[in-house]
């Protein structure tokens, strides 16, 4: 692949839904479907919001392995990031990605004690496109 950043991330920023797997108490991959990332840093950091109250961020607390994984149902392609994931509560992160209509999720605002940003940073990953899988390092 000639240039893996753009081609990976233009593949991320069409998709409307990130799957993210998380590890549970007993060592067993958990996934589910979420909102795209509200940022990136290229294809190394990726943030989301979610509510502290949720089980995924108790397994991210007790085990920061993880795995995000974007689809391109059209073209039949797709890529697995794995890394670490970082369960951000200070005002700065939460702030930084904060949008308007929020309040939706999060019914105190940007200072809602359940709002919590996660951050990814990926360590290597794998696309596939053609009926065939790259890894590569990031």
């Amino acid at each position: 692949m000639r240039d893996i950043e753009k081609t990976i991330g233009n593949l991320i920023d069409k998709q409307s839904v990130t799957f993210i797997s998380s590890v549970d108490a007993n060592n067993f991959p958990n996934t589910k479907a979420m909102l795209p990332p509200r940022k990136r840093e290229g294809i190394k950091t990726f943030y989301f919001t979610t509510n502290i109250s949720s089980m995924r961020v108790t397994q991210f607390e007790e085990n920061s392995k993880a795995c995000i994984y974007f689809c391109d149902r059209r073209f039949f392609r797709g890529v697995m990031l794995i890394g670490n994931i970082e369960v951000l509560e200070d005002s700065k992160s939460k702030e930084m990605i904060w949008q308007e209509g929020d309040t939706m999720y999060y019914s105190k605002g940007v200072t809602d004690p359940d709002y919590c940003v996660l951050r990814f940073t990926s360590i290597q990953g794998r696309f596939y496109t053609n009926f065939k899988s790259e890894n590569f390092s990031i």
